[in-house]
């Protein structure tokens, strides 16, 4: 095929499918079909058929629906993707590339389809051990690294390069649409108005898997028949408050407490260096002592970042982080910290103003990096809530002021120093006070699931009592005391804010990480009681035709 994928006569496709809820039997045809086509490992599928219950007895409904990558429109996981390995191409069909992932799992957070998988092992189906087709077809290249399905796109490729059309020639046609015993699954292109998928499209009614997340996926959902249209699902049938239901997502496994640690020990050194400059600027703090402060600083962000390391799956790649700067936030952090650390390194040696204020403001641009890596988690509701980015800014601050005022009392440093960061943590904690506030009060409005918000309500009075309420005490009793006591008391504001900040970010990281999990606004209208289908007007007439020849 051309580089643009046009078909021929200049035509470009959109591939997309169309999957019919009313006919899917949940036979996992298309499960073994894909594994079959795409050789996963145990464990691994990147095409699912989730067993759906809804309902209380005896008003009930049970259904199949087929899950995957939906090939967005507006993949999520394509910008934030640092390395440039997930990418979208001409025709619609989101890719990834083996050879540049370094398995840094940013995608599969970004995700709100739960379609990425990582696996780290050759995991065999026995315990005996690999048996010889499973050895015969091992893919080592996608050990550690991001895998999804890819609409079988050397399939769909190599047949219309032979003259045969996607969704209608079985050998052009994604594994799972073809094994479908149902034909349940369609595959085509959206963008010819006489494609399968567009014709039932066109005459019927169709969903889209978390349309709200402006996402536009690529697979719309059919969920009524002719005879008997679909019905609006409401809310208290989805029972998502009940982990062992399949719509309801699961903890996040693939940033655990090392990424939590980058958040909290780099946003705190980050904002650390961010309070020392406006305290030199203030002139509260020598040159070589603000010099220390930024070694200090970059000590902090060091030991975070190395947490990120130890987190990547091919670690010998990690290089190729610098290759995605115009859209990945990850790959921009690592260059604000190239800045950093350069600036931090020429002070050193030349002591210049320029040089300090380049310093600062790499690393409050770090800070910010921060908060639009973890906000951009789209398949991390918790995450992606307005109020983290400023949340990590205003908690980085002030975390950095706790550091300040700690190291300002173990270098037996002066009260003017201590006093200016106590007001200063004032202000921050009251700021950070009403963000955690806000943030558990709108936990339900921003789409925060049940599961994920019980996580954040059961640590809010610790992350009040000790990050907030504790530490504006000391600071404020420290601002009323004299001498190295009130040293002293500043300092134990300090850690208490720096305490309080490392909490809630661990909780929301690796804790209240619940994944977006999957959604029915609509199903088909079939089942019992109350979720019946409704008696046909054909079955209606035979009924009473029958009961005349009575």
């Amino acid at each position: 095929m051309s580089g643009d994928f046009r078909l021929p006569g200049g035509h470009l496709p959109s591939w997309g499918m169309v999957v019919d809820l009313n006919r899917c039997v949940g036979c996992q045809t298309c499960t073994v079909a894909c594994r079959s086509a795409n050789d996963t490992l145990p464990g691994v599928q990147w095409r699912r058929v989730i067993d759906v219950e809804l309902g209380r007895f005896p008003d009930v409904e049970r259904l199949f629906m087929v899950v995957g990558c939906q090939h967005c429109e507006e993949p999520p996981c394509v910008p934030v993707c640092p390395t440039g390995a997930t990418a979208k191409r001409a025709d619609g069909i989101v890719t990834q590339d083996y050879d540049l992932c370094i398995g840094c799992g940013y995608c599969a957070v970004a995700c709100p389809y739960q379609a990425r998988t990582i696996a780290y092992e050759t995991t065999p189906a026995f315990a005996e051990g690999l048996t010889l087709h499973e050895d015969a077809v091992a893919h080592p290249e996608r050990l550690g690294v991001a895998q999804k399905c890819n609409f079988c796109s050397t399939r769909v490729d190599a047949g219309l390069a032979q003259g045969l059309v996607p969704g209608v020639d079985p050998t052009a046609t994604p594994a799972c649409a073809a094994a479908c015993i149902a034909d349940a699954i369609k595959f085509g292109d959206f963008n010819d108005p006489n494609s399968n998928v567009s014709r039932l499209s066109a005459a019927n009614k169709t969903m889209l898997m978390h349309e709200e997340l402006g996402t536009k996926p690529k697979i719309r959902y059919l969920y009524e028949t002719p005879a008997h249209p679909g019905r609006d699902n409401p809310p208290d049938d989805a029972d998502d408050a009940n982990p062992a239901s399949p719509l309801v997502g699961k903890r996040q496994q693939r940033w655990d407490f090392r990424a939590a640690m980058n958040f909290g020990l780099g946003g705190a050194g980050s904002g650390f260096a961010v309070v020392a400059y406006g305290l030199h600027l203030m002139g509260w703090l020598s040159v070589d002592a603000f010099r220390v402060a930024l070694v200090v600083a970059g000590a902090f962000m060091a030991v975070g970042l190395f947490f990120v390391f130890l987190e990547i799956g091919r670690k010998l790649r990690f290089l190729n982080a610098l290759l995605r700067p115009q859209s990945s936030w990850m790959t921009r952090e690592i260059y604000v910290v190239g800045v950093f650390y350069a600036s931090v390194g020429a002070s050193l040696l030349w002591p210049m103003p320029a040089l300090f204020a380049v310093a600062a403001a790499a690393a409050a641009a770090f800070l910010y990096c921060q908060a639009r890596i973890l906000n951009a988690g789209k398949g991390i509701p918790a995450w992606r809530a307005p109020l983290i980015r400023p949340m990590i800014l205003a908690t980085g601050l002030l975390e950095g002021a706790g550091i300040a005022a700690y190291a300002n009392a173990a270098a037996l440093g002066s009260i003017k120093v201590a006093g200016a960061v106590a007001w200063g943590g004032l202000v921050l904690v009251a700021l950070n006070a009403v963000l955690w506030h806000s943030y558990r009060k709108s936990a339900r409005a921003n789409g925060i699931p049940p599961l994920a918000r019980a996580d954040i309500d059961e640590t809010s009075a610790i992350v009040h009592g000790v990050g907030h309420a504790m530490a504006a005490a000391f600071f404020a009793g420290g601002l009323m005391a004299d001498g190295f006591i009130a040293v002293a008391l500043i300092a134990l504001g300090g850690a208490a804010a720096f305490a309080g900040g490392l909490l809630w970010k661990f909780v929301v990281i690796t804790r209240a990480c619940h994944t977006q999990g999957f959604a029915l606004p609509k199903v088909p209208r079939r089942g019992s009681g109350n979720k019946a289908a409704p008696v046909s007007a054909g079955a209606l007439a035979v009924g009473r035709a029958a009961t005349a020849g009575d």
